[in-house]
């Protein structure tokens, strides 16, 4: 239900849809709905941010006093009061686009901090040094985040009185001391983040919509890093880089999402989880089990501990590694979640791609001299040039492996323009590993503070599968189909379904490339040439084919012989060609 119709209170009465609400809304509301245990919250619906964006960024006082309302509900909930030091209710502001943008916009965490709540939380919790660190990391988060401070990292020692001071140096602006200002600034920064330089980019990458926006969650907070017995995590209900079966996850005793998700953290892997909390353990995969099958595709769950109790923060479709799409895909067809149609849909023709792309030679990797080992993050093997930071990796004549201590969203441009990525510190549900993942970069992580501070302009070679990062180029080999999970089952899925034979020769080919119809990666292919083309010829051959209109304009006109060229693999011509057989086009 909601308390207005500018907000919707999250509470699995009704189920909004991604369009409506954000992922995490939308995933936030079913997991209500299906009992989990969840923090309260509430939502500004992605319209609000467009209304807010037309209006020349102000928000309408409609929306305040909604807001306003969804705190009432957020006390009647927890039992708790907005400010109030004696009982005291903090929130976290979070984005939620429609399409999953991991890290790409903006998070405030335990908003609704002063003076007087600290010391209320302190004398609630008995623990003053939860109550100061919690202050602690709002006015740092708060300050980076709403007023764009760029301040040293707190220390140990720090207290809110040292951040506040350095955030009003540097900004000229204060961190507020009331709750609601806070509340109103946090709302109006995730609002402006849908339109930041990292998340246009990410946008322009994945073909994402501009005119959509994002929703903005403000949900009860519990706290991770209230001692031992508390902590916070991720958990993919199976191994995003393999595709294996069993579940995968880290967890960071007594911290909180923000410094797992970051990578300024090192945690722990899920198995010492169930070594300290197993009741806990055992509740979250069941929950996670419970997810998969309601979702029927394999999920990543963010979730936090308080004092042994498990809460459920948000779920969504697991970003993946080109392995681990094509043996999902296959496998859950095979536990019955999902039929051969839909697994076809599941997987990118560059995923299949990725995946036969060449392995280092077993003699190259006894044979390499390490540089470095750390955490794989993503699978594959990547060679090039290091580069340190985002203007080298994009003005790099040859292919560039970005090297970092760690990444933040401001370095998915260079990311994007890498063919690796390197980091110092993080774990496998850090941001690089997260978005490397997506983009299909091989990728180590964790390599060690100051590995790689003198390698820029040094020649590398990462094997994301490994974990391992080796000096120089190392030779390679050819992958076979049949040496990826999977991918035999899909191929053969595909066959069933494509009516063009692939040959490797005919007397009678039409050569497209010749025919002036090449593919142009800045140009779009004209779908109505192609067709005038490629109709009523015997067998048709080009590099247009490897492009969804090529492969569509051939399912089209009935092509019945399709002559790969050197270098086109048949394996990702056939997904191409019956994806664009069932309109499902990547």
């Amino acid at each position: 239900m909601g308390v207005s119709n500018r907000i919707l209170v999250l509470d699995g009465a009704s189920r909004p849809g991604r369009d409506v609400v954000g992922g995490k809304g939308a995933s936030i509301s079913e997991m209500r709905a299906l009992g989990l245990p969840v923090p309260p919250a509430f939502v500004l619906p992605i319209a609000e941010c467009r209304r807010f964006h037309a209006a020349d960024e102000r928000l309408e006082p409609q929306v305040w006093d909604a807001v306003l309302g969804g705190i009432e509900y957020l006390e009647g909930e927890t039992g708790r009061r907005f400010g109030d030091p004696a009982s005291p209710l903090l929130v976290s502001v979070r984005s939620g686009a429609a399409v999953s943008m991991p890290g790409m916009m903006d998070t405030i965490l335990n908003l609704g901090m002063t003076d007087a709540v600290e010391r209320g939380l302190a004398a609630l919790s008995g623990d003053p040094g939860f109550a100061r660190e919690t202050h602690v990391r709002f006015c740092a988060e708060f300050g980076d985040t709403v007023l764009g401070a760029d301040v040293d990292p707190a220390g140990d020692d720090a207290t809110a009185d040292t951040v506040r001071a350095a955030v009003l140096a540097d900004t000229g602006r204060p961190v507020p001391a009331d709750p609601h200002e806070q509340l109103r600034a946090a709302i109006l920064a995730v609002f402006r983040s849908w339109s930041s330089r990292r998340a246009i980019a990410y946008r322009r990458h994945w073909r994402i919509a501009e005119e959509g926006g994002t929703a903005v969650v403000v949900q009860a907070m519990v706290f991770g890093n209230l001692g031992q017995q508390s902590g916070t995590g991720v958990l993919f209900t199976r191994d995003p880089l393999s595709g294996a079966l069993s579940p995968y996850g880290e967890w960071l005793p007594g911290g909180q999402g923000e410094d797992v998700v970051s990578g300024t953290h090192d945690p722990l892997p899920l198995a010492s989880l169930a070594e300290s909390l197993p009741g806990v353990h055992g509740q979250l995969l069941e929950a996670a089990e419970l997810l998969e099958r309601h979702h029927a595709d394999v999920l990543d769950i963010e979730f936090t501990v308080e004092r042994e109790r498990l809460y459920l923060l948000q779920t969504r479709v697991a970003k993946r590694s080109p392995l681990a799409a094509v043996r999902f895909a296959a496998d859950l067809v095979a536990d019955g979640m999902i039929d051969p149609g839909v697994a076809l849909g599941r997987v990118t023709p560059e995923q299949v791609q990725s995946v036969l792309s060449p392995t280092l030679r077993e003699s190259a990797a006894t044979g390499g001299a390490t540089l470095a080992r750390g955490v794989p993050a993503c699978p594959g093997v990547a060679s090039g040039t290091v580069a340190h930071d985002t203007a080298a990796a994009e003005d790099a004549d040859g292919p560039v492996v970005l090297a970092r201590p760690t990444t933040s969203p401001e370095d998915v441009a260079a990311m994007i323009a890498a063919v690796g990525v390197v980091t110092e510190r993080g774990g496998s549900t850090s941001h690089a590993a997260v978005v490397t993942r997506a983009l299909g970069r091989p990728s180590v992580v964790g390599v060690g503070d100051g590995e790689t501070a003198g390698w820029a302009g040094r020649e590398v070679t990462i094997d994301g599968t490994a974990g391992v990062v080796y000096d120089g180029i190392l030779p390679t080999r050819t992958t076979r189909a049949g040496d990826v999970p999977g991918l035999a089952d899909l191929i053969a899925w595909a066959r069933e379904r494509v009516q063009i034979t692939l040959a490797a020769e005919h007397p009678r080919v039409l050569d497209l490339d010749a025919a002036g119809l090449r593919l142009e990666p800045e140009r779009r292919s004209d779908p109505a040439a192609l067709a005038r083309a490629m109709c009523g010829a015997a067998a048709i051959s080009g590099s247009v084919l490897g492009s969804a209109e090529g492969a569509q304009a051939a399912v089209r006109c009935g092509v019945p012989v399709i002559v790969p060229l050197p270098g086109q693999r048949e394996e990702v011509l056939l997904l191409r060609l019956a994806q664009a057989g069932t309109g499902d086009m990547r």
